[in-house]
């Protein structure tokens, strides 16, 4: 079992993303559970995950006033989740609250910057009114990030060397990997689950090539062949 694999449960209910979890158990320790299956199943998704002793990473992508998101990260720090994303173009006051939120519940998940998604490019950027390259925003936005004290940024694997070489112990989730042959379906900034890791990623984010394929067990040990000719990052 290589732990540097995040399977993403995007399903819209409950049963198939347990009956996938079960699957792949052996296979793969950690899940994502994004805001589709997370709005139609709830907290529940997530204790029932953890009853089954897998890690959860909560992507919720938390993106609000401060006051609305240190709530919203109160209300799910105790649910058990590893790993929880707020957006970091919510600004400096609002991650700061997401950290100040955090530090005051026991066992709280570790907080992600998201970045910039992968679905983006520089003419999705462009039209949102952004003028520079998806690197340099990254790099932005990761910056502000790390000073309002978040140690682990979500971004997709064109930027992770950049982001590797300048925050070399933080965790870096990546994303909008796929393996060679896969389709790329709506993403944009993308990448083989080797390539990423090589440039720094610590965990690679991978669905669709896992859940829509016709042996997901089997698409995931091709995947896990792949990765763990990589060594795992040193400290």
């Amino acid at each position: 079992m290589d732990q540097r694999l995040i399977v993403a449960l995007d399903y819209p209910s409950a049963p198939p993303a347990l009956a996938l979890a079960d699957q792949l158990k052996g296979l793969c320790r950690w899940f994502k559970v994004g805001l589709e299956l997370y709005l139609v199943a709830g907290n529940a998704i997530v204790h029932e995950l953890r009853s089954r002793g897998f890690s959860v990473f909560l992507d919720l992508k938390l993106h609000d006033i401060p006051n609305t998101v240190a709530g919203a990260v109160r209300s799910v720090a105790a649910l058990g989740a590893e790993l929880l994303t707020v957006h970091a173009a919510g600004g400096p006051a609002m991650l700061e609250a997401a950290v100040e939120a955090a530090d005051c519940v026991p066992n709280p998940p570790q907080l992600l910057a998201v970045t910039v998604l992968t679905s983006m490019d520089q003419l999705q950027l462009a039209a949102i009114g952004i003028d520079h390259s998806p690197e340099n925003q990254v790099l932005r936005l990761a910056d502000t990030a790390s000073a309002a004290g978040i140690t682990g940024f979500v971004a997709s694997a064109e930027e992770v060397a950049a982001l590797r070489q300048r925050y070399p112990a933080f965790t870096l989730v990546i994303p909008g990997i796929r393996p060679a042959g896969a389709q790329v379906s709506d993403q944009k900034r993308i990448a083989t689950p080797a390539a990423a890791l090589s440039a720094g990623a610590s965990f690679l984010v991978i669905g669709r090539p896992i859940t829509q394929a016709s042996d997901p067990a089997a698409a995931t040990q091709a995947i896990l062949d792949e990765m763990q000719r990589v060594p795992a990052l040193t400290a």
